[in-house]
């Protein structure tokens, strides 16, 4: 066949981590059709369908939702669902397992840091005063809505935590989603739990390690801005510190 005519080809430059075989990671070059409409995720699964059938990563919808498919494209936290070829063609694409995380294998890390986390900053409506059921909804205001709404977009993907310089040299760091989710439940008009989360946010590991570089808002690809979210746990937390100091005998 002519050269000319041959259907082209991306490379990707895989990382590749199997613990019973390897005692140091490496990169694996893996050559395969390039289409305008595929996404770094096609890529991927073309090799592990047709090239080699050990490559190991997470994915599940391929719509950009559950957040699975999270990986460093050429060194940015991307959902690989949505990173399309085209937008690195017809150079290499390098695909890594997502920065400041312990790998598992392949491209597959452990969550159980974020989980942990995420659980500690009681991410569920708290209150002592729910209506009974037999009154029907508890209903919300628009603006009450949507006081929270762009906080509770996360798909906990941890574009945010690959991205965030603080998490990457303090891992003790709580970390842009799981304080965006602490706010999404604290401005709740429903909810009665802020002072519970309030212990977890103002400690030692909580939005004061935060120096806003402001990557995790950059890398999400849910617009939840979770940079935002931190400042303004900041300035609530700044608000209770001055009211215990002039107003001790009122309550917040």
């Amino acid at each position: 066949m002519n050269p000319s005519m041959a259907d082209p080809t991306i490379t990707l430059e895989i990382f590749r981590y199997r613990a019973e075989q390897e005692t140091e990671p490496s990169y694996q070059r893996y050559d395969v059709p390039y289409r305008d409409d595929w996404v770094v995720l096609d890529a991927i699964n073309y090799i592990k369908d047709r090239l080699d059938g050990t490559l190991s990563y997470r994915w599940s919808c391929r719509m950009g939702v559950c957040g699975s498919c999270g990986m460093m494209v050429n060194g940015v936290p991307r959902l690989s669902c949505a990173a399309f070829l085209k937008e690195y063609y017809p150079d290499p694409i390098r695909v890594e397992p997502l920065a400041n995380f312990p790998v598992e294998r392949d491209l597959v890390i452990v969550m159980d840091d974020f989980m942990e986390k995420l659980g500690s900053v009681k991410p569920w409506l708290i209150h002592d005063d729910a209506p009974p059921l037999s009154q029907g909804e508890r209903r919300q205001t628009p603006a009450q809505l949507d006081a929270f709404k762009q906080y509770s977009m996360c798909i906990n993907c941890m574009l945010c935590y690959a991205a965030c310089p603080v998490y990457g040299l303090e891992p003790r760091f709580l970390g842009p989603a799981a304080i965006a989710l602490a706010q999404r439940y604290n401005l709740d008009s429903r909810d009665r739990g802020r002072s519970e989360r309030q212990a977890v946010l103002t400690s030692e590991e909580g939005i004061w390690e935060c120096t806003l570089v402001g990557e995790c808002t950059v890398v999400c690809p849910a617009h939840v801005d979770p940079a935002g979210a931190i400042q303004r746990a900041k300035v609530s937390a700044t608000v209770d510190y001055y009211k215990d100091v002039l107003l001790p005998w009122g309550k917040r």
